[in-house]
């Protein structure tokens, strides 16, 4: 498969997750090698853009109020409401500077792990006519991993930038691809490796 059908999304790389000023790192929730996986998404970003293909930036964000962040995850990080992080129009909310998220790039904001649940992402995609997905971003183990599992089912082949990703520890980041390339959910690659975005072709089933 060529590059011509490819998009590049770009999963939760916000300040709250990747920042060291972000709510995660206060609340000793830090991503293990954010800034390191956010450097070299830059460099995916940019291999995206130079080729025309499209690169979409989901952000997980709760409205004023936060009464679509749901039961589940509010026990799951109580703390995270007391400072209001990923609020919707707050900084810790945005797109890393780094990534180049502008206001005519394409963004889909989301309240789950899986960024296709109650999403227009679906819809934008195949709108665009993308029939295989390039996948980047934080946390490896949860909403990385819980898209690229929701991809699968829809028939997108995912290659996943292990390189771009990462997740509280490595081994936590490792577990997860591991368990994606075994059963054939994605196949991994690096920018660092010389994965290029805008020119490598993807064998589906590789």
């Amino acid at each position: 498969m060529t590059a011509n059908h490819r998009a590049l999304l770009v999963i939760d790389m916000q300040n709250a997750f990747c920042h060291p000023d972000g709510s995660f790192a206060q609340l000793d929730m830090g991503l293990e090698g954010a800034l390191e996986a956010v450097a070299n998404a830059a460099v995916a970003v940019g291999q995206a853009r130079r080729a025309g293909i499209p690169v979409v930036y989901t952000r997980h964000v709760y409205r004023p109020g936060r009464a679509d962040e749901g039961q589940a995850l509010k026990r799951n990080s109580p703390e995270l409401a007391i400072l209001e992080g990923l609020a919707a129009t707050s900084w810790d909310a945005q797109v890393m500077d780094e990534l180049g998220c502008g206001p005519d790039d394409l963004v889909v904001d989301k309240v789950r792990f899986d960024a296709f649940q109650w999403t227009s992402l679906e819809p934008l995609l195949r709108g665009l006519g993308v029939a295989e997905l390039v996948i980047c971003g934080v946390v490896t183990n949860l909403c990385v991993e819980s898209t690229v599992r929701s991809a699968f089912m829809r028939d997108f082949p995912v290659t996943l930038l292990a390189d771009c990703c990462a997740a509280k520890t490595r081994r936590l980041h490792e577990l997860s691809l591991e368990v994606l390339s075994s059963y054939a959910l994605a196949r991994s690659a690096s920018v660092t490796a010389g994965f290029d975005v805008g020119a490598t072709p993807v064998t589906v089933g590789a």
